[in-house]
């Protein structure tokens, strides 16, 4: 026990290091895990680890799903609903049916089931890959949410025709799409039911019952998991449990969490959670493929290598088929889409197509494979399958998103849709924050202020706060010179920071004041740094 917790721990600080390189050398950390798992895995010597399919459909999956579904603009994922829905439906549907007739008729043993079978496991892109390749990059606004919209829900659709095939090859039986048709359809609409069930049962002990911040915290850590484990109770769609409730939860989080330190404690308790599971899995995956060579029975390594290589091409022409016609035949046929939605052009298209990175959700489909069939045969071609899904990774993963940032790059995508810049857009929100204070002080506190002089002095700060964003806003809409001086007055504040925190360091060597009052103090000029910086 000792030992596998120690292994375990190593390999999270393992991940951290590698996540500190792949910054350093600007890589998607994702893929940089992936190929030093790879490279550990091969050192003579290294124990082997093996991932648990159910762990990782139980531990790993819903916190990231939930994580993926808070940080969700519902707004710009109901506005983008038609894209979103073609791809995490549509496409995953046709790249299965293209994938089982195409290896049924070129991979000897395989039939259209476990064509279908590996179709399912294989056609949803993760959304960590995608956005982690992506973070950095100045991307069209659009782009982002569809790809992070598909990859939410896309996972319930594949993993429907997953279940459906292996069930029909497990009792030898055969695949129906009528009835796999009507299971999709009851085991997304009751999960997103389930989640939303759930989500309304948490909503009330947060809003209603006296909870405080750590407890607001462990609620929000337990949250996937009870809508994951309802549905999944009533065998309906766990995934679109967490993604409903998840997005529900979000859309009330002003409710939810009634003070600043309720939401400032969470979201660090969210993000460290984050970076731990996304460190773990990834590298994990690299980790795998010892035991998926020592599998690879009937198949001699090239064989395998080949087929491996040859399905990734066909789901990335697959996906690229699919883009266009899906992205401007609606254009062709509506006007009103015509008339409401600005020309995506053929740049931001390619985009979206070219950024298909498969993940977790496809290697843990694939190691949840059973051993036999009912009648206690071996489950037909189940360790090839288990290689094709790791290469599919494998060359996604890391072939589309190393070439993903150049090609953006180098097609200069801009804005499709015209918005506001975000840091105008976070003044204007700060003004509009500001002057309704103001109004609310002078309006409904006129006596109070006129004998505190307290409050007097909170009024002039938000007179001069209103003054500052004002000459702010002008910045951002004049001349060359005065963003120049936009960038000083960042430069000076952040100096200003640094030499406040010496201070509050020195404070804290004079063991004149309290460890939590400077503790405070210190979060106070964190939250004011990065107002100015915008979290980077």
């Amino acid at each position: 026990m000792h030992y596998t917790l120690l292994q375990y721990l190593l390999l999270l600080s393992a991940a951290f290091l590698l996540i500190l390189l792949a910054r350093r050398l600007k890589i998607a950390y994702p893929i940089f895990l992936v190929l030093a798992g790879l490279v550990i895995s091969i050192i003579p010597g290294m124990p082997e680890i093996h991932i648990e399919p159910d762990l990782i459909f139980l531990i790993f999956l819903p916190p990231l799903l939930y994580e993926a579904a808070w940080w969700t603009s519902w707004n710009e994922f109901w506005k983008w609903k038609r894209p979103i829905s073609l791809l995490a439906f549509g496409l995953v549907f046709f790249t299965s049916t293209v994938v089982a007739y195409t290896v049924s008729s070129f991979i000897p043993g395989f039939t259209l089931a476990t064509g279908f079978l590996l179709g399912g496991i294989i056609s949803p892109p993760d959304a960590i890959a995608a956005t982690a390749v992506l973070k950095n990059i100045r991307v069209p606004k659009r782009i982002i949410t569809i790809l992070e919209g598909e990859s939410l829900v896309n996972d319930a659709s594949s993993l429907t025709v997953f279940r459906f095939a292996l069930a029909a090859i497990v009792a030898a039986g055969g695949f129906s799409f009528r009835e796999a048709s009507i299971s999709f359809v009851t085991v997304t609409v009751m999960g997103i039911v389930v989640g939303l069930a759930v989500a309304h049962v948490i909503y009330l002990i947060h809003r209603f019952l006296p909870t405080t911040a750590s407890i607001d915290s462990a609620f929000t850590l337990i949250s996937p998991y009870l809508m994951y484990l309802a549905a999944e109770e009533f065998h309906f769609s766990g995934v679109m449990a967490v993604v409903s409730g998840g997005l529900f939860l979000s859309y009330r989080s002003h409710e939810i969490f009634a003070d600043g330190q309720s939401r400032l404690q969470t979201l660090n308790v969210w993000s460290t959670l984050s970076i731990i599971l996304n460190g773990l899995v990834f590298v994990m995956i690299g980790l795998e493929l010892p035991a998926i060579v020592a599998g690879l029975e009937g198949y001699s390594l090239a064989e395998a290598w080949k087929y491996g290589l040859l399905v990734s091409a066909l789901v990335i022409a697959i996906r690229m088929i699919w883009i266009y016609p899906g992205t401007f035949i609606p254009r062709w046929l509506f006007k009103s889409v015509r008339k409401n939605e600005a020309h995506p052009g053929w740049k931001g298209s390619f985009v979206i197509g070219w950024a298909g990175m498969r993940g977790v959700v496809s290697l843990a489909a694939a190691l949840s494979l059973p051993l036999t069939l009912d009648n206690g045969q071996p489950l037909p071609e189940r360790n090839l399958i288990i290689f094709i899904t790791f290469v599919v990774i494998l060359v996604t993963l890391v072939f589309q998103g190393l070439t993903l940032p150049f090609i953006i790059k180098a097609l200069k995508i801009g804005e499709i849709d015209p918005m506001v810049p975000e840091e105008q857009q976070e003044t204007e929100i700060r003004l509009r924050l500001t002057k309704v204070a103001l109004e609310q002080l002078e309006q409904k506190h006129q006596a109070e202020l006129e004998q505190n002089a307290l409050l007097l002095g909170v009024k002039v700060d938000l007179e001069n706060h209103i003054k500052h964003n004002h000459l702010k806003l002008d910045c951002m809409d004049c001349a060359e010179r005065d963003q120049k001086e936009l960038q000083v007055y960042k430069r000076v504040l952040k100096d200003i920071y640094r030499v406040q925190r010496v201070e509050l360091y020195h404070l804290r060597k004079g063991k004149v004041y309290s460890d939590e009052s400077i503790r405070k103090e210190e979060m106070q000029v964190d939250i004011a740094e990065l107002r100015i910086s915008g979290g980077q």
